[in-house]
């Protein structure tokens, strides 16, 4: 494969491996890995009708919501209090993924420890509501804890607090590539010697009027209201846009010698990560697909990995017209003919487009399918588009060995991350 960055080379090799101990989720189907999992092997959709608010006048009726979360099981009444629903997922995830990875966070120094989420709205959930109440009653109706529910650190630094983490607290918002880019970010800094564990991942809540309007409006929303479990349709030749989704996908990223110290479960090895920008529209994918690619390319190379040792890719997939169009060019352009041969197929069919959480739910998906070997399907594939020619694993997934894995996300801004995970065989 060509040399993309010449600079990366044997001294990149001897950084700290970065291994993945701990995963949970919160999903439209289902809280809690064993749960979700259940969901993944059936094919489910999480689509429905939108509950949390009503809005007769807005024509989108439908999105992916979490139906089954309690912040109280998870947190105090103080804590629930003082954070927006996006930083309460993040929290309760967290805590999950702790117990996942079997860490006791007494055992644990809290300055090597740190907290990377991946975030697009973030707060703006709990700002819009308050923004009514201000409207509706005046100042004296807006919650105190306003600034600090809103701001751009603010689920990061929640989670820090609550788990009593000390090492760097991050909150990365690059739009749809944030949880991408957050594990990512992850990822370097345990290579570089920084900290022995960082909770990663991603957290979003956006499922309020205001913010479903704006992306109703931009064009990129499904109205299949009459049929929504139906209406994520990636790849499809009937696509016509995202539903919209919530929740958190947590991983535990580890050094590899501290993950052995302790006999943690490992559930694979992330080997490479690249981030690329588009510079072209601020919505629009590039038509040559060619920062994308060098995205994949870069991470495949960085991970020292052959295009053809890849056998899946978890694709971005939103079942927008151009977006998986363009992917479907892109993974041409970085796999040659080995691009018929790779499975590729699309989560956000069923659990929806939880905007900056979305690469956190994908990476998740992954850990557990090559965990348990199994090929995640696209669900409601019916059409087959001629631009979109690729084996997408329509409708119903299937068990096969998975040793090489590519992630894919790309967003708003012409943002493009790749991450390659690869099954852990081994120290040596």
């Amino acid at each position: 494969m060509e040399k993309l960055n010449p600079g990366i080379e044997e001294t990149d090799r001897r950084k700290c491996r970065v291994v993945i101990t701990g995963v949970e989720i919160i999903s439209p189907i289902g809280t809690g890995k064993k749960t979700f999992w259940d969901g993944i092997l059936e094919g489910r959709s999480g689509a429905g009708r939108i509950t949390s608010f009503k809005d007769s006048s807005l024509p989108v009726k439908i999105a992916a919501e979490v139906k089954d979360f309690d912040p109280l099981e998870y947190m105090d009444r103080k804590c629930v209090k003082r954070t927006d629903r996006a930083s309460q997922f993040a929290i309760a995830a967290s805590r999950m993924a702790v117990e996942d990875a079997k860490i006791k966070l007494s055992n644990e120094d809290p300055q090597k420890f740190g907290v990377v989420i991946g975030a697009s709205a973030g707060g703006l959930a709990f700002g819009e509501d308050q923004c009514f109440a201000y409207l509706n009653k005046g100042y004296k109706a807006v919650s105190p804890f306003l600034s600090i529910i809103v701001f751009g650190g603010a689920i990061s630094s929640m989670v820090s607090y609550e788990l009593g983490l000390k090492g760097r607290s991050i909150t990365i918002s690059t739009g749809c590539t944030g949880a991408s880019d957050a594990i990512g970010h992850a990822y370097e800094t345990i290579q570089n010697g920084e900290v022995d564990l960082i909770i990663t991942g991603g957290a979003e809540a956006p499922i309020r009027p205001v913010i479903v309007s704006s992306f109703y409006v931009m064009g990129i929303l499904s109205t299949h209201n009459e049929d929504p479990e139906h209406a994520s349709r990636p790849f499809d030749k009937l696509r016509d846009g995202i539903v919209v989704s919530e929740g958190a996908g947590i991983l535990i990223l580890e050094e590899l010698e501290h993950a052995l110290k302790r006999n943690a479960h490992i559930y694979g090895e992330i080997l490479g990560y690249a981030a690329t920008d588009d510079a072209y529209h601020i919505t629009t994918p590039a038509p040559d697909g060619e920062e994308a690619s060098r995205a994949i390319k870069l991470a495949l190379q960085k991970a020292n990995i052959k295009p053809e040792e890849v056998e899946y890719i978890n694709a971005h997939g939103t079942a927008t017209t151009l977006n998986d169009k363009t992917e479907t060019a892109v993974i041409k352009k970085v796999f040659g003919e080995h691009a018929y041969k790779l499975k590729v197929s699309s989560t956000k069919s069923m659990l929806g487009h939880a905007i900056g959480a979305a690469g956190a739910h994908q990476l998740v998906t992954c850990g557990l399918a090559m965990e348990n070997k199994f090929i995640p399907p696209t669900i409601n594939y019916e059409y087959e588009d001629p631009e979109c020619n690729l084996d997408y694993v329509p409708n119903k997934g299937y068990n096969n060995d998975i040793n090489v894995i590519v992630v894919n996300a790309f967003g708003f801004g012409g943002k493009n991350s790749a991450l390659v995970i690869k099954r852990f065989c081994g120290k040596d």
